[in-house]
């Protein structure tokens, strides 16, 4: 769960840098999001974000989440219906089971078409601890009607587990590399090309899953390296002066031999010149790891243990209601969103469940100042 967090606000983080970096300007977000599933996990994330233009060229920038996550993993190292008979931990007295702070400090250059971005990122959370360095690097061609983009992460994560356990590695390092081109079709259409390489390193696995059988209480072990690659096809068409429609596919692979793909839809309609909403759907397939077996086919020979269900094949559904409404200072935007895995087997085995359901929510005011 801390990995997924850490990915999801840092890919947050670059999409925000270039967003103000086209405009340099001083601007200021507040923001909370939510997310809740029937897995027992709870989050909710007060969000900060500060830019301020310090001359004509360079913009800094701040940016601060905090999340008060309730998650039975983190306060016995277990689901709610299993009892930790491997590591015997205790549950948390407190109300969240962890709070994460995760601050965010970067800087952008802009200089006609070149502009770079660049900074770095903490996280703390009671059992992880994150770094994390970045750069982006955008040039425009074509009388900015082509852009391309490089960007480049370095990851420097630790495992704190809340038990007393020593870990293979307790450390965890993750490098990325995005490639990009951005063309302008026509003026109401748009086309981006993504190519991602991902390696990562250390003990990937959660300190947490175990394998427990008859005959077997075997901690999660995966292998200690995994390289993944990854393409992507972006769109923004303007079907007329009132209606707009984002869409994505994406395609993973790795040499874990999980492969999977992601279909994102987005329609957006102007209520009024103040109101937008629309509607949002996404689905999400992939095949199981190569060292993932069936549940209690394990033996004690096997050099790998996995029983998280995302070393496993399932599919998941997402359907959500964005909403952007305009002021005269700034702008509000929100959404709603549901999620639900389809029945896996791991679900069932780890949360009593035979499919995981989530419900997550944002809401952010962005103003100039």
């Amino acid at each position: 769960m801390q990995i997924k967090y850490i990915v999801f606000v840092l890919s947050l983080l670059l999409l925000k840098a270039n967003l103000f970096a086209s405009n340099l300007k001083d601007s200021m977000s507040l923001g909370v999001n939510t997310y809740i599933d029937n897995g027992d996990v709870q989050v909710y994330s007060p969000t900060l974000s500060l830019f301020k233009k310090v001359s004509s060229h360079w913009m800094l920038g701040f940016k601060m989440r905090i999340d008060a996550i309730t998650a039975a993993s983190i306060s016995n190292g277990s689901s709610a219906d299993h009892v930790d008979v491997v590591t015997g931990a205790s549950a948390s007295e407190s109300v969240a089971d962890d709070i994460r702070y995760a601050p965010t400090l970067m800087a952008t250059y802009e200089n006609g078409d070149d502009m770079i971005s660049f900074g770095g990122y903490i996280s703390e959370e009671v059992d992880y601890s994150g770094k994390s360095v970045f750069v982006n690097y955008v040039k425009q061609l074509n009388e900015q009607n082509t852009a391309l983009g490089i960007g480049v992460s370095q990851s420097f994560d630790k495992w704190k587990p809340i038990f007393n356990r020593a870990l293979p590695d307790d450390k965890r390092q993750e490098s990325k590399v995005d490639l990009s081109i951005n063309q302008l079709i026509t003026p109401g259409f748009s086309l981006q090309g993504v190519y991602s390489f991902m390696y990562s390193k250390g003990f990937l696995s959660s300190p947490y899953h175990y394998v427990l059988q008859d005959d077997i209480a075997k901690f999660e072990y995966y292998p200690e390296n995994r390289t993944g690659h990854a393409v992507a096809l972006k769109g923004v068409y303007l079907l007329n002066k009132d209606n707009a429609m984002n869409f994505s596919y994406r395609y993973y692979f790795d040499d874990w031999d999980i492969a999977s793909h992601t279909v994102n839809i987005e329609e957006l309609h102007d209520f009024s010149k103040d109101f937008t909403s629309g509607i949002r759907l996404r689905y999400y397939t992939q095949t199981k790891s190569n060292f993932v077996k069936e549940l209690d086919s394990y033996t004690p020979t096997d050099k790998y243990y996995a029983i998280d269900y995302r070393m496993s094949a399932f599919d998941s559904f997402d359907v959500g209601i964005p909403f952007i409404y305009k002021t005269e200072s700034g702008k509000l935007t929100a959404s709603i969103d549901y999620y639900q895995t389809t029945n896996n087997d791991y679900i069932k085995n780890w949360y009593g469940v035979d499919a995981l359901r989530a419900v997550y929510t944002t809401l952010t005011y962005e103003f100039d100042y």
